[in-house]
């Protein structure tokens, strides 16, 4: 009598054992699957065929190992499929596409149920999160920038960049011309962008995968999109920039189906229905949950917020590094790695210090960490909180540090 479990029951040890019994398992599943997707067209008599000569495979997959015998049903099997299923064209290239759509759905399924990436793109909450930056940055239109670094070669230009972050541009004028005020949109390939064209002169010049504004950062073009109509010599920069990318993060799209966001997380939402936001409908934003629905906010003279009357500070969690700053010391803007740094009131909601906003029931209220470079709910207002999809997770990019920011590859952001 054969060893080992019968058909359909316990663990197959044979699949471990024996490569035979992998190959004969494999062809077992490839036929009973090309069974099923035809046996509405298939006469009773096969289908019955085809199954017996399954359950004969199987059974001497999980019986005594004889591989004379194994190979005999394997050979059975093929015979009995040749006669009555109809073969596939293409059948290669059809497996291939069902192995593409199952990965492609199970990676959709991870991304709106599980973890969702998404990058930072301005520097709103800065030093806990990167936002894309870049030297020079040309603030205002026409405003000159230093350019006192080296840009390395090629395949140095391209490791720094994968490992860092850390991205080089570099074009030079190539005979005399003045910047045209036609201006292509930069290409796009799903969330990437791929290519930036513009024309000085009669020439026409590329960068691949600039960063994002690359030319309004270059200060070849201003806030509004129009052209600076310089003339350039031959030889000369047209634009020469260092620009570092923002981190990328995983958005954690699960805890919040079990429980409500907490103040000082810090969460990703749709801007879509956000009266202040008409512009920016479709996009996604990035801060810290700073009040909920029915509490109070006010923003003192002493630069804190308070909520119900009580301040938030240093020591409230999840606070610490966003007042990291002595409030007696003159209030000073900073604009790349400060924080709440001088006045934060004189804005929409909150037009001075004795100002006190209640926050409407099942809505919240959000600030950038870097508060004096923010754009938030002292602007825009509150939102519901059906628009918030999920909370910061952990950076997956870059790995490396970038000059004097230190790597925060893996970390959780607090």
């Amino acid at each position: 009598m054969p060893a080992g479990p019968g058909p359909g029951r316990g663990l197959n040890l044979n699949w471990f054992r024996s490569r035979q019994v992998r190959l004969a398992t494999h062809m077992r599943k490839h036929v009973r699957r090309m069974l099923n997707a035809q046996r509405d067209l298939l006469s009773p008599e096969a289908i019955d065929s085809v199954s017996a000569a399954l359950e004969r495979i199987h059974a001497a997959c999980r019986g005594r190992l004889d591989p004379p015998q194994l190979e005999s049903e394997m050979t059975h099997l093929e015979e009995v499929a040749n006669r009555w299923l109809r073969p596939y064209p293409h059948a290669a290239m059809r497996e291939n596409v069902e192995v593409l759509l199952v990965a492609i759905a199970i990676a959709m399924g991870i991304r709106t149920f599980v973890a969702q990436p998404f990058k930072i793109p301005t520097g709103s909450m800065q030093p806990t999160l990167y936002g894309v930056t870049s030297e020079p940055d040309f603030t205002k239109f026409g405003e000159s920038g230093e350019t006192n670094f080296e840009v390395p070669n090629p395949l140095k230009a391209f490791i720094l960049y994968w490992v860092t972050g850390i991205g080089y541009d570099h074009v030079v004028a190539k005979e005399d011309g003045v910047m045209q005020t036609t201006l292509d949109e930069p290409s796009r390939f799903l969330l990437f962008q791929v290519r930036q064209t513009f024309r000085v002169g009669r020439r026409s010049y590329t960068v691949w995968f600039p960063p994002d504004k690359l030319l309004q950062r270059a200060g070849l073009v201003n806030g509004r999109g129009e052209a600076n109509p310089r003339v350039f010599r031959a030889g000369e920069d047209i634009l020469k920039m260092k620009s570092y990318s923002g981190d990328h993060l995983f958005v954690d799209r699960m805890t919040y189906n079990f429980r409500r966001p907490q103040r000082g997380e810090i969460v990703v939402f749709e801007t879509a229905g956000i009266p202040g936001l008409s512009g920016a409908a479709g996009q996604f934003y990035i801060k810290r949950l700073i009040a909920l629905g029915g509490e109070r906010v006010r923003i003192g003279d002493d630069r804190h917020v308070y909520i119900n009357g009580e301040a938030l500070t240093a020591n409230t969690p999840h606070f610490e590094r966003v007042y990291s700053f002595n409030p007696a010391d003159r209030p000073r803007e900073s604009r790349y790695s400060g924080h709440v740094n001088g006045s934060v009131s004189g804005s929409n909601y909150f037009p001075d210090e004795q100002t006190t906003y209640t926050v409407p029931a099942g809505q919240y209220m959000v600030m950038g960490d870097n508060t004096m470079n923010s754009s938030d709910s002292r602007s825009w207002g509150p939102f519901p909180r059906e628009n918030v999809i999920g909370r910061s997770l952990c950076v997956y990019w870059p790995f490396g540090s970038m000059d004097d920011r230190k790597s925060r590859f893996g970390r959780r952001s607090r």
